[in-house]
């Protein structure tokens, strides 16, 4: 019988940190959930019990002592760590003009200093067969409007990620990034009505259907599988296409101007 992983996902309690968290306690893997709020990771703990063991940090990533309290409390509550999902972020960013220092420190705090962080404790107590994926973004790949230091941290995290893929390779850690488009998550509800969103989004990826967290969450339970064991460096867009083709809707081509509706 193959032994039981383990892993730390942040942003657990919804989104693609929850989607994630489903499928991996489905395969039996026993989950750190990590997330801002109780109720969600107790709801998640309670919803996967017959199907594995969930410990439950709710806590602030970007707190200086939240990585090295989820690394501990795998090993305590496990024994153990082999995979790290560092996914908790939040979106609506500022073009840079826009950009006050407080929200330039936010942004690159919470996607850039603290999975940085995660990572560092994670290395710390993985061994060989671990695995790592960080959750950028399709604007990490391609310009963005209005991405500013949203765009500049998940960037940062892709370079993280090439860098950790070569230095922990020879130790048999591999490192991938999953950079999801606009899929429809809590984080992107605010916009989804939006008709200037639609437009910039669903008119310009080729397949027919919006993503949902789930894709997401299937990228990233392939790339910290043994299906996925000579994977490493990586960048998996998921995005429907969206930033890999020049696409555009015929209603988009045929549509008439769309007023700024910022």
């Amino acid at each position: 019988m193959a032994e039981r992983r383990v892993a730390i996902i942040t942003g657990a309690g919804s989104g693609i940190g929850l989607a994630t968290a489903r499928l991996l306690a489905a395969q039996g893997c026993a989950i750190v959930a990590v997330g801002r709020s109780p109720g969600p990771l107790e709801a998640l703990r309670v919803e996967v019990a017959s199907q594995a063991e969930v410990a439950v940090l709710a806590a602030n990533v970007t707190d200086d002592e939240t990585p090295h309290r989820a690394a501990e409390l795998a090993i305590e509550s496990f024994g153990r760590l082999d995979w790290l999902v560092n996914n908790a972020g939040v979106g609506k960013p500022h073009p840079v003009d826009e950009t006050t220092d407080e929200i330039l420190d936010f942004f690159l705090n919470l996607h850039l200093r603290a999975p940085f962080r995660f990572c560092r404790e994670a290395l710390a107590r993985m061994a060989g067969g671990g695995a790592v994926v960080n959750v950028a973004s399709s604007f990490a790949i391609v310009g963005g409007l209005r991405g500013g230091a949203y765009s500049a941290a998940k960037a940062g995290i892709i370079g993280l990620s090439k860098h950790m893929a070569a230095q922990y390779g020879p130790r048999g850690i591999r490192t991938n990034v999953v950079a999801p488009g606009v899929l429809e998550t809590p984080m992107t509800a605010y916009a989804w009505d939006n008709e200037r969103f639609r437009r910039l989004n669903f008119d310009m990826t080729p397949l027919n259907r919006t993503g949902t967290a789930e894709d997401a969450g299937h990228a990233i339970q392939f790339l910290l599988s043994d299906s996925a064991r000579f994977i490493n460096g990586q960048v998996l867009a998921v995005d429907g296409g969206w930033t890999s083709t020049r696409f555009l809707s015929e209603s988009a081509i045929t549509a008439k101007a769309l007023v700024d509706e910022r």
